[in-house]
């Protein structure tokens, strides 16, 4: 049986909650005020720890701009082909930078080309080379988000890696793997690829 309260139940729960939250607060205000001055002090003159330069590194990403580029150019190659394919670019950590799915491109090729993509990156190398490793190494395919099939390649700055594109959705890991380096291919033109 469900009880319903009174409207002034209700009032008089909610006015006791506030009193409650409003001494909190209060407790907590003075409780702060009268710490000690020193204590204070320290805390606020205690600056962020800096890195020295030994510390860090810098890598490069491609931008937004050439991810999407590289994209629209698979896609293009593609549809010049008749094919209805997606594709993904990850930067240096596999973390997807964009996926287009194009007109007609299967539902399962949105995952695919984002794992393709991931797996080029990873190894920094193309899918299909990498797809013969797994005959000396086949637990290779056990690791999360991978996909040991053509269509995925690297996308290299000063032969690091920096980012992966993948395609999925043509019937071959050839051609995917076609139209995934017409999209490296035009990065290339504008000089960020390798």
């Amino acid at each position: 049986m469900k009880k319903t309260l009174s409207r002034r139940a209700r009032i008089a729960t909610g006015s006791a909650v506030l009193a409650a939250v409003a001494a909190g607060t209060f407790g907590t205000v003075a409780a702060n005020a009268s710490a000690p001055e020193s204590g204070r002090a320290s805390a606020a003159s205690a600056a962020p720890a800096a890195a020295g330069q030994r510390d860090t590194t810098t890598s490069t990403h491609l931008t937004i701009d050439a991810a999407t580029e590289a994209a629209q150019a698979a896609l293009k190659a593609a549809k010049k082909e008749g094919q209805r394919i997606t594709v993904a670019v990850v930067d240096r950590n596999g973390n997807t930078i964009l996926t287009m799915r194009g007109d007609g491109a299967g539902p399962q090729s949105y995952e695919s080309a984002e794992k393709k993509a991931f797996t080029a990156v990873s190894w920094n190398a193309p899918t299909s080379e990498l797809e013969g490793r797994l005959e000396n190494a086949p637990n290779l395919k056990d690791i999360p988000g991978t996909l040991f099939l053509g269509g995925g390649v690297p996308v290299t700055a000063g032969k690091a890696p920096i980012a992966g594109i993948g395609v999925a959705g043509a019937p071959s890991g050839t051609l995917d793997e076609k139209f995934a380096r017409a999209g490296a291919e035009a990065l290339n033109q504008e000089g960020i690829g390798g």
